[in-house]
């Protein structure tokens, strides 16, 4: 049926693009030559957004996700000829203690360095064509090792033949290789296509290392399993439509998520598919829902039907007057169904206020994980509800290159049921003190290098 659904729309858009191609297929050679002679002057030319030559660059998400038009973005910018390339990441050197109250016989502590680095580049194909490319890398196997960094009640994944539990598992060294290409029909109509090894199908919301409400948080979160644990898949196709400010697509991709060998590339399977719809209905919002089918995502056997649905919402503070100062939260629900009386809900909420150098924020999370994926042994499987609220903040102590340097420290406080008070012990708390190492903001639009 999937099949057959992409198909149609391969169709329909086909037709769409031969007409477009037929009514206009001649290039705009002063918009060129205008381009060419900024680029010979050192300007940056302007970036769009990565798959529509109408949207802007601050729409760019993660895979062919949509962030809020209004966020701010952080990283650097430079264009040779014909091509504008961005590149951005995150470093945090930090000590990370889980359950500071000891009274649990989970707990565990470490100074680790969770941290990701990308580079993207696009060009236009004719008048109405934009090619574009990225790469997104992680040290997170060489700094955190295979069994990832401490945080209490996470799941998902295995070290050694055994379910990763209480642990973040680390992320690939390459966790996106991709290209896409989208062709402009007019201002109000873009076909996309988008091919990943890895890459992120068109499921879930934004991942969480590029969400603005998130990108302060070194921790993952807890619900990463029901909401978005798809952004590395090793082999991933998706077909797209956007409509003004409404989007549809589709993807084909793999369903296991990454094996434990975190510097190889894994088998493209094509074994599993998914659909999202979005909406930006203004420059501060964006939402999406979406559904996929996963076979075998944990390797252990069980198939897995995910549901999704979230809101991401951006204001800028004194817009006029300052440009870091910033408002941004997000609203995500992820529900996992994999049968056999395993359907479990999360829900995450995580504000964030950015006053330039100061930033406060913080993450509430509620989500149900069984006495299986905790790795519990009961005489009957069970599913306990789990809460953990986090608070923290940061200052930028120098700013040198356009890199921020920010010193900041956050806690988490976990409320979790009486049955596991005797693993976990009451209410654990966490605490976590770290050096922050990213780009500065960004200036939109034309600028001239070193300014």
């Amino acid at each position: 049926m999937v099949n057959k659904v992409l198909l149609v729309m391969f169709f329909l858009s086909s037709v769409h693009l031969a007409k477009a191609q037929h009514e206009q297929h001649h290039k705009s050679q002063a918009e060129s030559d205008q381009n060419e002679e900024d680029s010979a002057r050192g300007y940056v030319l302007p970036m769009s957004h990565a798959f529509s030559l109408t949207l802007p660059m601050s729409r760019n998400g993660s895979g062919t996700g949509w962030l809020p038009d209004s966020s701010p973005m952080y990283g650097y910018m430079l264009s040779h000829k014909k091509w504008v390339y961005m590149f951005h990441g995150n470093l945090f050197i930090r000590y990370n203690k889980q359950d500071i109250t000891e009274k649990g016989s989970r707990g565990d502590e470490k100074i680790d360095a969770p941290n990701w680095l990308m580079g993207m580049g696009q060009r236009r194909v004719g008048e109405r064509g934009l090619f574009r490319f990225s790469i997104m890398m992680s040290l997170d196997p060489l700094i955190a090792g295979g069994s990832g960094y401490p945080l209490l009640f996470q799941s998902g994944e295995t070290y050694k033949g055994k379910k990763l539990v209480d642990r973040q598992h680390p992320h690939d060294l390459f966790s996106e290789l991709s290209v896409g290409y989208s062709h402009r029909f007019d201002s109000n109509m873009d076909l996309f296509f988008y091919l990943g090894y890895p890459g992120e199908p068109a499921l879930g919301p934004v991942a969480f290392m590029h969400r603005v409400s998130a990108l302060n948080n070194p921790d993952a979160l807890l619900g990463h399993h029901w909401q978005d644990a798809t952004h590395i898949t090793f082999g991933v196709a998706t077909i797209g439509f956007r409509y003004k400010s409404l989007k549809i697509e589709g993807s084909s991709f793999t369903g296991r998520e990454p094996d434990e060998e975190r510097y190889g590339f894994d088998k493209p399977r094509f074994d599993s598919y998914s659909f999202m719809f979005s909406i930006n209905p203004n420059s501060n919002l964006a939402f999406q829902a979406s559904q996929g089918f996963l076979k075998n995502p944990e390797g252990l056997g069980d198939n897995v039907k995910r549901t999704t649905a979230s809101i991401l919402y951006n204001f800028p503070l004194f817009p006029l007057i300052k440009k870091n100062y910033n408002f941004s939260t997000s609203l995500i629900w992820g529900y996992n169904n994999s049968g056999h009386n395993h359907q479990e809900h999360s829900i995450s909420f995580e504000p964030a206020v950015q006053l330039n150098k100061w930033a406060i924020y913080g993450r509430h999370e509620w989500v149900q994980k069984s006495s299986e994926e905790l790795d519990i042994t009961l005489e009957e499987d069970k599913t306990f509800n789990i809460q953990a609220y986090t608070v923290g903040f940061n200052y930028t102590l120098v700013r040198h290159w356009n890199i921020n340097f920010t010193l900041g420290t956050q806690g988490t406080f976990f409320k979790n049921p009486n049955d596991l008070y005797s693993i976990y012990g009451k209410n654990p708390l966490s605490a976590e003190v770290y050096l922050r190492i990213n780009p500065s903001i960004m200036n939109m639009g034309k600028k001239e290098h070193g300014h």
